[in-house]
């Protein structure tokens, strides 16, 4: 599949998928608290999307039963939703892939459970940090190398590990279209960003240096192999001639 390149009405059409997706984000921080369940969750996120007119586009993809990826601690991605209450101190990345029209946005937020330590707050705040430094380096002209190496320049920074196998992607029709946006990189290096592409940048950072990962058995569930605490943030962006434009805010 080649890079698309998307026409301004097209670009307004995924920006309505992730407006729809923004408010269900902001659905789901009002009620997550000590207690409440990932399965309690995901079946809120489906009522909201279909009252709006949209569908989970993950559900039912390469057999994915949920609406949601719900990570806690140490899953650092693609988490199943259960029955276990979330105790307080623990984060929950809820992650999804809104359709609206066939056009599709994605984005994922991790979420504090109650007061967590001030480690894992920081590691939230750092790798947040991280997903708005790859925005900014996201520019016509500029390379893949340039969005990973501001990423990957705060993990250093603060000595987080980088889950390097999990990357961005370009979105529009289908979940995952090209080009892969790896949170890593060399300045100057990579494909040319265009204007008219759009793609998702989402860092994911581990308290552990190393990042490295274990997929289970379920074949989707990717959890830290040390078994630190994992944190995601995610938007989908145009990439214009100035600045990106957040799809997802």
């Amino acid at each position: 599949m080649r890079i698309q390149l998307r026409r301004k009405e097209e670009i307004g059409h995924i920006r309505e998928a992730g407006r729809i997706l923004a408010a269900c984000h902001r659905e789901i921080a009002k009620v997550i608290k000590p207690g409440i369940t990932t399965s309690e969750i995901d079946a809120r996120v489906e009522k909201f999307l279909e009252k709006n007119g949209a569908f989970p586009e993950q559900k039912g993809y390469k057999g994915f039963p949920y609406a949601t990826c719900a990570s806690v601690n140490e899953v650092v991605c693609h988490g199943f939703p259960d029955q276990r209450p979330l105790q307080a101190g623990d984060v929950v990345t809820i992650d999804m892939v809104v359709n609206k029209n066939g056009w599709l946005a994605d984005s994922g937020w991790t979420y504090a459970v109650g007061q967590v330590s001030p480690e894992v707050r920081q590691l939230m705040k750092h790798t947040h940090e991280a997903l708005f430094k790859g925005i900014e380096a996201a520019r016509h002209g500029a390379t893949l190398g340039d969005v990973g190496h501001a990423i990957e320049r705060v993990a250093e920074r603060e000595g987080y590990g980088i889950v390097k196998p999990l990357v961005g992607h370009g979105i529009g029709r289908a979940i995952h279209e090209p080009p892969d946006v790896p949170n890593y990189g060399n300045p100057g290096r990579g494909l040319k960003l265009k204007a008219g592409m759009v793609i998702t940048i989402e860092p994911v950072f581990t308290l552990g240096p190393s990042g490295a990962v274990f997929w289970g058995d379920d074949g989707w569930t990717i959890s830290s192999a040390d078994g630190s605490v994992g944190v995601q943030y995610e938007h989908t962006i145009a990439i214009t001639r100035g600045d990106a434009v957040i799809l997802t805010d």
